[in-house]
């Protein structure tokens, strides 16, 4: 895992339209949130209107946001462009959703399911890696964002974020 504290490693990927979208550091942002994503995980499928509503709460509140989609659209086409393009628009997702074509940003980030959060405080250092919240596909529990939440409350507060932290569960990011 990334180990807290890291700063975020930049990037500039586009999303399904062609639009570029650089992460540096600029200072502005109280906290950036990068969430690995894609279409067809039953554990991101379980969250994506949550997810939606939930990041459109934190951008009101200055927090930047970018999912990024690494998995190979070779193995999974529901994974490729056409499929960000209509998720996106279903969900009405309020954050640049991109493509990591070459999957070194995940590589980079260490990340390795779907959904896996990466929060970074206003100097770009890795303040939390884990879960949205204990909700699963099947499990009964309601879907809340309780520990992510947490996380980026503590953030906005300038309060340190919890030291437990549980790791993202969800399906392997689909390699190359």
């Amino acid at each position: 895992m990334l180990p807290l504290g890291t700063k975020a490693p930049a990037f500039t990927l586009s999303d399904a339209s062609g639009v570029a979208c650089t992460l540096s550091f600029h200072g502005k942002a109280p906290a950036t949130l990068v969430v690995f994503m894609c279409n067809h995980c039953p554990y991101v499928i379980h969250l994506k209107q949550h997810l939606s509503d939930f990041c459109r709460t934190y951008i009101a509140k200055g927090v930047q946001i970018f999912g990024i989609n690494s998995n190979d659209p070779g193995r999974y086409a529901e994974d490729g462009a056409k499929g960000m393009l209509a998720d996106a628009k279903r969900y009405a997702y309020p954050f640049p959703y991109l493509i990591d074509e070459t999957q070194d940003v995940a590589r980079t980030y260490k990340a390795t399911c779907t959904p896996d959060f990466f929060l970074f405080d206003r100097e770009m250092k890795l303040v939390y890696r884990g879960q949205f919240d204990s909700s699963r596909p099947g499990n009964d529990k309601p879907i809340t964002g309780a520990d992510l939440g947490a996380a980026i409350d503590a953030v906005l507060a300038g309060k340190p974020v919890a030291v437990k932290q549980f790791p993202s569960m969800g399906c392997s990011i689909k390699w190359k």
